[in-house]
């Protein structure tokens, strides 16, 4: 009996016609799927970590959406391939940055990159930053306002060129109102009800903010300035030396207390003065030397980083700061004085005083005016404790010093 010969079996032509379409569709899907890939979102794909640096690709398309995906990807890759080619093979603990000069809290930055000072020099939101600023103002002035005061602060500010850089703190909550004024448009304004100059020095004014100007101007709001002129008074403070200073006050003024700051003719500057017997212990002491007034205090860059710091976050008014200005000038004798050539006359509006509360009949000003003498106690406490307490420390009796 003869066996069987196997034959290999014939492919019918429908199966052929099958093979050839499905081959001819997956061309057409592969062509497709590699046209639209560049459009592909990058957070959809499952990609190892180690192709790209640690950056947030959700952020980026958000931020760059105008970007095809691809461009990104060349960019990443650009930057993958410069920092293989660029980082030394260091150990961790080796490529740990840690500067202890650094600011505290900046110590893990490189030097170059720490930007510790600030200004309030206003920048445009386009164009090149070096092209920001047309004139950098070497000074600043502050007012503390109401808007019951705008005459009297715009005819001020007149007396104030562009070399300042000028910031109103209100305390009265009203600010818009004040762009009647051009030059209000381009001044800085911080509004908090309620709060005093010093309130807001302490959170406004911290040195490292006001690092660029030379000089520092606090004043109040009720200042006659007719016979003043910013830039001629600060050409009379560098001749003289002066750290800290004042204009004469003009003797028609409100409320002219202590002779020292009282105007005085035929002389640009004085440092001392005599006034009523036993108010002075030392003839370079307060009241007779080495004082001026808050009302329209000036000081240079390096005296207001020490008097900022001598600021008390709680005591708003400032009474007691006066007398201890000259703990931050050496000598202060020669470093504090009145200039006599460009005064002013103090009007005595008690507007911020008016913001008080009226209490058991009292009237406003009143409480507020307590609460200045209770501070002015309580900062020359603090003071002596706090000399005392570092006497201490180096083994010295402060009441067997004559100054300190």
């Amino acid at each position: 009996m003869g066996v069987p010969l196997r034959s290999s079996p014939v492919r019918k032509p429908n199966e052929t016609m099958r093979l050839i379409i499905t081959t001819f569709a997956g061309v057409i899907f592969g062509f497709l799927l590699g046209v639209s890939f560049p459009t592909l979102s990058l957070t959809k794909m499952n990609l190892p970590s180690s192709l790209f640096p640690s950056v947030d690709l959700t952020y980026i398309e958000d931020k760059y959406s105008g970007l095809s995906t691809q461009a990104l990807l060349n960019a990443l890759n650009s930057l993958k391939a410069n920092k293989l080619i660029s980082a030394p093979s260091y150990k961790y603990s080796e490529r740990k940055i840690w500067i202890p000069t650094n600011p505290r809290g900046a110590e893990r930055l490189p030097p170059g990159i720490v930007t510790s000072e600030s200004d309030f020099y206003l920048r445009r939101l386009w164009g090149q930053p070096s092209e920001d600023l047309t004139i950098k103002p070497k000074y600043l002035v502050s007012f503390t306002v109401g808007y019951s005061q705008k005459k009297n602060i715009d005819v001020a500010m007149k007396k104030f060129s562009e070399n300042f850089t000028v910031v109103l703190f209100h305390y009265d909550g009203v600010t818009s109102e004040w762009d009647e004024f051009e030059w209000s448009k381009r001044a800085i304004h911080v509004s908090v009800p309620k709060q005093t100059k010093w309130w807001y020095a302490k959170r406004f004014l911290h040195p490292d903010i006001v690092a660029p100007y030379d000089y520092i101007f606090m004043w109040d709001e009720d200042l006659g300035v007719e016979h003043f002129d910013a830039e001629e008074y600060i050409k009379l403070v560098k001749k003289h030396g002066l750290d800290i200073s004042q204009p004469g006050l003009d003797a028609n003024s409100g409320g002219l207390t202590w002779q020292m700051t009282r105007k005085r003719d035929n002389t640009e500057v004085h440092k001392n003065t005599e006034e009523k017997p036993g108010w002075c212990t030392d003839p370079q002491l307060p009241p007779c030397a080495a004082f001026v007034e808050i009302m329209a205090t000036v000081f240079s860059r390096d005296a207001w980083r020490c008097v900022w710091h001598m600021i008390q976050n709680d005591l708003v008014h400032g009474w007691g700061l006066d007398f201890s200005l000259r703990k931050c000038v050496e000598p202060p004798h020669e470093k504090i004085g009145v200039v006599d050539a460009q005064w002013i006359v103090h009007q005595g509006i008690p507007s911020l005083g008016n913001q008080g509360q009226a209490v058991n009949g009292r009237a406003s000003w009143e409480g507020v005016r307590e609460r200045c003498r209770e501070e002015w106690k309580m900062f020359q406490d603090r003071m002596t404790n706090a000399e005392k307490d570092y006497y201490a420390t180096k083994g010295l009796n402060p009441f067997n010093l004559t100054a300190h």
